[in-house]
């Protein structure tokens, strides 16, 4: 690495990878969403496998169970756009 990236402050190092409008317009859309719906969406997504595989339809107990990472990384994604942002400074 060269020492001319490590003398740059990180607000001139934000600015030069800022996110594109898209990226700005889901954030500032998925910010809006409760972070406990997808905890929420991940239970159910558990249960409803659970349900599945005791009624006998292995196949759709195993899509439906793998809603639940899903679920739970669009949720740490929510939380990180409310702390952190993509193109907050401080």
């Amino acid at each position: 690495m060269s020492t001319a990236l490590h003398s740059t402050p990180m607000h001139h190092q934000a600015q030069d990878h800022s996110e594109g409008m898209m990226a700005r317009t889901i954030e500032q859309q998925t910010a809006k969403v409760p972070s406990d719906w997808f905890l929420w969406a991940a239970g159910a997504s558990i249960m409803g496998s659970l349900c599945l595989q005791m009624s006998g339809k292995q196949h759709q107990a195993l899509f439906v169970g793998q809603w639940a990472p899903t679920f739970l990384i669009l949720g740490l994604y929510n939380k990180l756009v409310k702390v952190a942002g993509s193109d907050r400074m401080s």
